[in-house]
């Protein structure tokens, strides 16, 4: 989105690309996800869930033709491609259900918690109901106003001069508490009542 919208900065350093090995950040993508789960066979756990993050896309908002408005529009794409992975998968699922001989069982029986051995869509299935759960997850997570997550831009773009300069001292261990703390009890709120409803919907198919 910034690349359309002016700004090649991304594109310049390799980052628009598909290879895991140019997004890889090695505190939040190697070091502290390891920590977190083999730090308990190793006489030591810390007190957070998974968490993890990769490098951040570089984007230089001077760019733009149109500062504000481009910066939400880059802003929101990655929520807004969390929204259509769930919607790509729900209707997956839907067809599934509708097309595929025995496929409603099949998929009734996975939102259930049981497996249908022997079925070669089994994968499939598994593999869109986790990608319904984990993008509804990042959508809602990224949305948060807590910086550095996504939502925090669109915020700060609403906010008075005066007020940007306080909202831009949140970050680092603060914005990481922040994102545990709050950010766990909002998605609680948030994620298992909209999971809740989609699954419905598919087991009402």
């Amino acid at each position: 989105m910034a690349s359309r919208l002016g700004d090649q900065t991304a594109r310049l350093q390799g980052r628009i690309t598909l290879n895991p090995l140019a997004h890889i950040d090695p505190v939040g993508t190697l070091l502290f996800p390891a920590m977190v789960i083999f730090g308990p066979l190793l006489g030591f756990s810390l007190p957070f869930m998974l968490v993890g993050w990769a490098k951040p896309t570089p984007v230089i908002t001077r760019n733009f033709k149109k500062i504000v408005r481009d910066d939400n529009l880059t802003t929101l794409a990655g929520p807004a491609s969390n929204l259509l992975l769930v919607g790509v998968a729900f209707v997956s699922l839907a067809v599934i259900c509708l097309a595929v001989p025995g496929g409603r069982s099949l998929v009734h029986a996975n939102l259930s918690g049981a497996l249908a051995i022997g079925s070669g869509l089994q994968p499939l299935v598994l593999l869109a109901l986790l990608a319904i759960q984990v993008n509804l997850s990042l959508f809602f997570f990224n949305l948060l106003p807590i910086p550095p997550l996504d939502g925090s831009r669109v915020v700060r773009n609403m906010l008075p001069y005066n007020a940007v300069q306080q909202y831009d001292r949140i970050g680092g261990w603060i914005g990481l508490v922040l994102m545990i703390v709050v950010g766990g009890v909002l998605l609680r709120l948030l994620v298992s009542p909209t999971i809740g409803l989609i699954f419905s919907a598919l087991m009402a198919i």
